[in-house]
């Protein structure tokens, strides 16, 4: 396991608004077009309360995959979660099984568009055009993901804007003399009827096999969560009551032939507006069922890509193209035309549906695993609330669903799990680099073995994710301490560090210099001559930086003899606060992200001053240095508290340098003659700040 090179990595070209529109079209589909019908067979009026019920017990599970996402945003999703945290095996049953789960499911939403299509075509043959309609989805998919998204955000914001018309037309026309049965309903029938619609509302968790190629992971795939599953609850729970108070449940459940109605919207647009009416609905209904198949595809394409990386498939399907997993998709594609040719996907998918279930309730465990694994590197950008008793309730709940689904659904979860198992064993056990989990972790607090290598890749992957919103990376850097010593060894580059960090902190002089001087802790070597000595200390209130250069290279041992020691010519001691280790580690990834480049040490052994080795970590035009010196504009902060400057919008002073210290700011801080200021904030007030100056021009507050 590994952090993977950029030309392997997956472009992020996923918005909010792509990743809702996936979520959301491959939710709004058969749950609402399909299963109202065979609903009404079982829960009768109470048909919305199934729907409400079901979606209260996905909230567990799209909580916790909510969080792994933000932590691990990798192509493969569940694979990739269970993989990393319970080792290959359980990566292999889980990647194998969601893949054919999601194959299954894209296929019976190209036969179930069928279903709507006949009503105006009845002469158009079913199969022929699924087989189609899956052909001209795996094309597009070979465009990107970034192509993908953008026909999904036709088909979904089309098909919301007829939904929204369904059901506010049909709000105005429902009966409630229908619902007058509600309370003869028993509650094992709302349950049943829960379970059995419960599948509905998977597709809402699918876009975590995507989650590598989103935008702002930490950000948008929890919020596009929340908001799809918003927009289905209001979809499947109007929809549904709008359903029953015009056709009423009985017709539902039995329709004109004896049989569950398998086109209820249809049927309830045809009485609100007549064959116009039916039509639009449709229209909906196939728009919905694209969406379905498109975003199905693109989902269950990205398994196989994350399965070769691991070498659990042969390494084809890892290959990409333009950004795109070309071989991936193309399987993909012929799975799901064989599904369509030779199987009834409709009975099959209902299956599989149990299998995500399974899944579901190990997305929790996942969770647990990983969080009382304690890794340092585990660092979700959001955390699951109510810990652990969101996951407990996360995995009961779908496993007893299952129970409820029948014993062919748990003879399909186990034959699964067989197939999986037995390509472990038969093909992957011997090619597999990672040979556990963070489940290896959770052994090491009892006495057993870790996972060295999964720490590596979650440190990896903190780099790509880059720093947060809040994280005062700048600050620190601005407000950071710089020893420029040709002649210092490395000992005395740590005596000067420590005395630079116990100026500005309170904190054991003697316990930085032991652990600081101690080479085998604390000092994490990065390539291109930099190391990263770090310490997190209890009661510290914000962190602190100290940045050496050694011109000349320094031994870092201390073992002048040892000819594989390489010199280093960049030190940066990092001390933070020890309740937050994501932002130490965050801190450290972005140093370490930017002084592993080609040009890093060059750039590094060439600035000329302080503010030019700061200023290599903050090119983006994110901070300004200025002397204060009387006649000029800048003049007018001399003799001056901070707070009484008034500075531009998102803007704050960062650190001030006096002759030969560095203090760092708070209110109350007097500017001096001579001091060398360091503003730091958004280029807009930063530009205007440097103009005001530049030009001399008045400025009120000055």
């Amino acid at each position: 396991m590994s952090t993977l090179s950029k030309s392997k990595r997956l472009p992020k070209e996923m918005s909010l608004l792509n990743v809702y529109a996936i979520a959301t079209g491959a939710t709004l589909s058969s749950g609402f077009f399909l299963l109202p019908g065979l609903a009404a067979s079982q829960a009768g009026s109470a048909i919305t309360l199934a729907y409400l019920f079901a979606a209260l017990l996905l909230v567990p599970a799209m909580l916790s995959k909510a969080e792994l996402c933000t932590a691990m945003p990798r192509a493969g999703g569940v694979y990739f979660f269970l993989d990393r945290s319970m080792g290959p095996l359980m990566g292999t049953i889980g990647g194998f099984g969601t893949w054919i789960a999601l194959i299954l499911k894209a296929a019976f939403a190209l036969v179930g568009m069928g279903a709507y299509v006949t009503l105006f075509l009845p002469g158009l043959p079913m199969t022929p055009c699924a087989v189609i309609f899956a052909l001209i989805f795996g094309t597009i998919n070979l465009f990107g993901a970034k192509k993908t998204g953008g026909l999904q955000i036709i088909l979904v914001l089309s098909l919301l804007a007829i939904l929204a018309w369904f059901l506010t037309l049909g709000i105005n026309h429902t009966d409630t003399s229908y619902f007058d049965d509600i309370n003869d309903t028993d509650m094992d029938s709302i349950f049943a009827t829960a379970a059995m619609v419960f599948i509905s509302y998977v597709g809402i968790t699918k876009i975590a096999s995507v989650s590598e190629e989103v935008k702002n992971p930490e950000r948008n795939l929890p919020l596009a969560m929340c908001l799809s599953l918003g927009t289905a609850v209001i979809v499947y729970g109007l929809g549904t009551f709008v359903m029953v108070g015009v056709l009423g449940s009985e017709f539902l459940a039995t329709g004109d032939n004896g049989k569950p109605l398998l086109t209820p919207v249809a049927a309830t647009a045809e009485k609100l507006a007549g064959n116009v009416g039916a039509l639009i609905m449709t229209i909906a209904a196939v728009l919905a069922f694209f969406s379905v198949a498109n975003a199905g595809i693109l989902s269950a394409s990205r398994y196989p890509l994350a399965m070769s990386r691991d070498r659990l498939i042969p390494p084809m399907f890892r290959e990409l193209k333009g950004g795109t997993p070309v071989a991936a998709i193309c399987l993909t594609i012929a799975l799901t035309v064989l599904c369509l040719l030779c199987f009834d996907p409709l009975k099959i998918a209902k299956l599989a549906s149990a299998f995500q279930l399974f899944l579901f309730a190990l997305n929790c465990l996942v969770v647990v695993i990983m969080r009382e694994s304690r890794i340092e590197s585990y660092d979700p950008g959001f955390r699951s609330p109510l810990y652990p008793w969101t996951q407990i309730i996360g995995m009961i709940g779908p496993l007893w669903l299952i129970t409820m689904l029948g014993i062919w659904s748990m003879l399909f979860i186990v034959g699964l799990m067989a197939l999986g198992g037995a390509w472990y064993f038969c093909y992957a056990k011997g090619k597999v680099s990672n040979p556990g989990g963070a489940i290896l972790h959770l052994f090491a607090r009892l006495g057993e073995r870790r996972s060295d290598g999964l720490e590596r890749e979650l440190r990896g992957i903190l780099s790509e994710k880059g720093l947060r919103a809040d994280d005062p990376f700048d600050v620190v850097v601005a407000q950071a301490c710089v020893i420029d010593n040709e002649k210092a060894d490395y000992e005395q580059i740590v005596h000067f560090a420590v005395d630079h960090i116990t100026d500005q902190i309170d904190v054991d002089r003697d316990l930085l210099l032991q652990h600081f001087l101690q080479s085998d802790r604390g000092v994490t070597p990065v390539s291109n001559g930099v190391a990263l000595p770090h310490f997190r200390l209890h009661d510290l209130q914000r962190p602190v930086l100290v940045m050496a250069r050694a011109l000349h290279g320094v031994n870092i041992s201390g073992n002048a003899d040892d000819p594989e020691d390489t010199a280093v010519f960049a030190i940066f001691f990092l001390v933070s606060p020890d309740n937050d280790s994501g932002q130490h580690l965050r801190i450290l990834a972005n140093i370490a992200g930017q002084a592993d480049t080609d040009t890093f040490i060059s750039e590094w052994l060439a600035a000329s001053n302080a503010q030019e080795l700061k200023g290599i970590f903050m090119r983006t035009g994110n901070c300004i240095t200025f002397r204060l010196k009387p006649g000029d504009k800048t003049a007018e902060w001399i003799g001056r508290a901070i707070k009484d400057i008034q500075l531009p919008d998102d803007c704050l002073i960062a650190a001030v340098h006096r002759r030969d210290s560095m203090i760092v700011p708070h209110g109350n801080t007097v500017l001096d003659e001579n001091d060398r200021v360091t503003v730091i904030g958004e280029s807009p007030g930063l530009k205007q700040l440097r103009e005001e100056f530049e030009r001399g021009q008045d400025r009120p507050g000055f």
